[in-house]
């Protein structure tokens, strides 16, 4: 098992404005936490649906914006063939080289380069087909990143959108009371903590026609991130440093969780949406 990591990842650590804060180690941290996602099913049964929704065909132009490690922009390089081009969009040069590295270690001609989901690096009406995931939950213009998105879609072109609504996060043991004011300071670690829920109406808003199946998946996180892990121990610092628990709240959370983790009775879990459109014009 890969070593889990014991630095704080900061709230703000996969936006543009603040990926020089955290340096090298930082960048090692949020490598294991997206390689972690990578191998939840629920975040892999939601891919797979939207990649059925796009449909991409050999010849295609394909955009992968928030590439991340490029595992999907790998997959979209092999459903579009030699004959077609995979682009993945990644902002933070770290993780932008692993994703290269790891397209060149399985010989994928995916591509990497840097951009931003508001100000994307394509000629307008170039791309076949554009997936975002989780990225519209650090945007602080949403709006701008789906104009762009229709700016650079070919007439009849597909875009997914998955994103997280974190305000569903449930976790066990905790009281209620505690839970609700700890996601409430958690949700203001996002520019947009309730992207899941609003994918929809921003694509419909862009004149985009929106498929009626609106995907989703229960997140449930792994024993490793909730025990040793960085992920529910940053966010409980956030919530003490927002004066939403108490210190002491905050060490009973920990506590009773490294207990219920040992004895494989802890439980969290997030609701990721995901919703397909299509240019028509």
């Amino acid at each position: 098992m890969t070593e889990v990591p014991q630095r704080r990842i900061r709230p703000g650590a996969f936006r543009r404005a603040e990926q020089r804060e955290g340096g090298t180690d930082e960048a090692e941290q949020l490598i294991w936490l997206l390689d972690v996602q990578e191998r939840a099913p629920a975040i892999g049964r939601l891919r797979d649906w939207a990649l059925t929704q796009l449909a991409p065909r050999p010849g295609e132009t394909a955009v992968d914006i928030g590439a991340g490690t490029g595992a999907e922009t790998r997959r979209l390089a092999a459903a579009v063939g030699s004959t077609g081009r995979a682009l993945g969009i990644e902002p933070h040069p770290l993780i932008r080289a692993e994703a290269q590295r790891r397209a060149a270690a399985d010989e994928t001609p995916a591509r990497f380069v840097d951009g931003d989901a508001a100000s994307l690096p394509l000629a307008d009406a170039s791309a076949d087909l554009v997936r975002c995931e989780r990225v519209f939950q650090h945007l602080p213009d949403p709006r701008a990143a789906v104009s762009e998105i229709v700016r650079v879609l070919r007439p009849g072109g597909r875009v997914a959108l998955l994103d997280t609504d974190w305000a569903t996060m449930v976790l066990h043991p905790c009281d209620p009371d505690v839970l609700r004011r700890f996601n409430a300071a958690f949700c203001r670690g996002f520019a947009e903590p309730y992207a899941g829920r609003r994918l929809r109406s921003w694509l419909t808003t862009a004149g985009l026609a929106v498929d009626p199946d609106i995907g989703s998946a229960g997140v449930v996180l792994p024993d490793e991130q909730l025990g040793s892990g960085p992920f529910v121990a940053s966010a409980v610092e956030l919530a003490v440093e927002h004066r939403a628990i108490s210190r002491a709240e905050a060490d009973e959370v920990l506590r009773d969780l490294a207990a219920a983790v040992a004895r494989h009775e802890a439980f969290c879990a997030v609701t990721m949406f995901a919703a397909v459109a299509r240019k028509t014009g």
